[in-house]
């Protein structure tokens, strides 16, 4: 994610303001504090998401499975009925994603935007490819190696629309977020606005209502009814925290809940099997209302800089865990208390993820954003 502060107007509009117009007034100058809790949110989710595929899958709790031999659930009976909800983590992603990206691009340019996500996610991404692969080959046996076809493919990131394996399952939702930011991409080429940015939740939660009937597939992948109204509540809970609360975005998040706690339904049915309905919306539910915590200011006591760090963390974390470490799970299970390898395999992931982080995602990121802004400037100039 790209930094977290931005502008506070001098005047917000009062609870449930019906004034919409006043939405898109100017703002005032005055600089809001970091939003650090969400920096904590974001690595809560990570670590979710990690012990979820490690010890809460469907997969790993089947007899004879290839990571862990027998279930989970026999193992580690506790950590198992825990881990089975950590699902959820990607939910809260794309929730925090719709926020943070509408909140890092008012007032942008389409060629900032462009820049911003490339650099943001492409220097981990690249790395976690290779590291993936090169992990996958020296521990076989968990997962199915991909040709040098398929992994050099996977550097573009858009391996999925052509039809290619992801070296990590947990790319899928990357081809998500790519799709949000070409719909979004759109919005911020005409200028952000309150007004603005509610019409396109109002279109894009239309078109996601009805491409699943609609039977027609280019809707289907542009709509993208799986991630949509996550996306979406992360951008009206964005509006609400730049404009305040009013009614119009309370019925938006309520729709984004709504529709989320059916599609949190579909996902157990079909694809986890592993929680509960009940739960999964109750921990969804929680979060949501965490998130307009942070919205309406009520986290901005949180001032503990190291969250700064936990959350630079995230994504490395979230890129390389899943394939790399239910393999060395594989060779380390008859070796090493259960509990203790999932514990040292998510710490050793955290110290490699700050590794990334640290060389490689920063020193990247600096030189392509210099090249990207070299290239733009010299095809602003037409090439002379």
């Amino acid at each position: 994610m790209t930094g977290l502060s931005l502008i506070r107007g001098a005047q917000p509009l009062p609870p449930l303001a019906v004034q919409l117009p006043l939405a898109d007034a100017p703002r005032g100058r005055e600089r809001r504090p970091r939003l650090y809790a969400l920096d904590g949110i974001r690595l809560l989710a990570a670590l979710m998401v990690a012990l979820h595929h490690f010890a809460g899958t469907d997969r790993v709790d089947q007899p004879g499975n290839l990571i862990w031999d027998r279930p989970v659930s026999e193992i580690m009976p506790t950590v198992f009925h825990v881990a089975t909800y950590g699902w959820i983590g990607v939910e809260i992603f794309f929730v925090i994603s719709g926020f943070v990206i509408c909140m890092s691009c008012w007032g942008r340019t389409p060629r900032q935007f462009f820049v911003s996500r490339v650099i943001r996610l492409y220097p981990a991404y690249w790395f976690a490819v290779l590291f993936t692969t090169g992990v996958l080959a020296a521990v076989p046996g968990v997962w199915e190696r991909l040709r040098a076809r398929d992994v050099l493919l996977n550097l573009t990131m858009l391996q999925s629309g052509s039809g290619v394996r992801n070296v990590d399952g947990v790319y899928w939702t990357l081809w998500s977020e790519l799709r949000f930011y070409l719909l979004f991409l759109l919005v911020v080429a005409t200028g952000l606005t309150y007004r603005k940015v509610v019409l396109f939740c109002c279109v894009w939660g239309a078109a996601a209502m009805l491409a699943p009937v609609s039977r027609l597939p280019l809707l289907d992948l542009v709509a993208n009814p799986e991630g949509a109204w996550y996306f979406i509540a992360g951008l009206a809970l964005y509006l609400m925290h730049r404009f305040g609360q009013d009614l119009l975005l309370w019925g938006i998040l309520a729709m984004a809940w709504l529709m989320g706690q059916r599609e949190l339904g579909q996902r157990i049915d079909e694809i986890e099997h592993v929680s509960s309905w009940r739960g999964a919306v109750l921990i969804f539910t929680a979060f949501l209302l965490l998130m307009v915590a942070v919205a309406l200011g009520h986290t901005d006591r949180v001032q503990w800089r190291w969250l700064v760090t936990a959350g630079s963390l995230t994504y490395p974390l979230y890129l390389m865990h899943y394939a790399a470490g239910t393999a060395v799970i594989s060779r380390l299970r008859d070796d090493m208390d259960a509990r203790l390898l999932v514990a040292a395999i998510i710490t050793g992931f955290l110290v490699l993820s700050w590794a990334v982080h640290r060389f490689v995602e920063r020193p990247l990121a600096g030189a392509v954003k210099r090249g990207l802004e070299t290239a733009f400037s010299r095809a602003a100039r037409g090439g002379s």
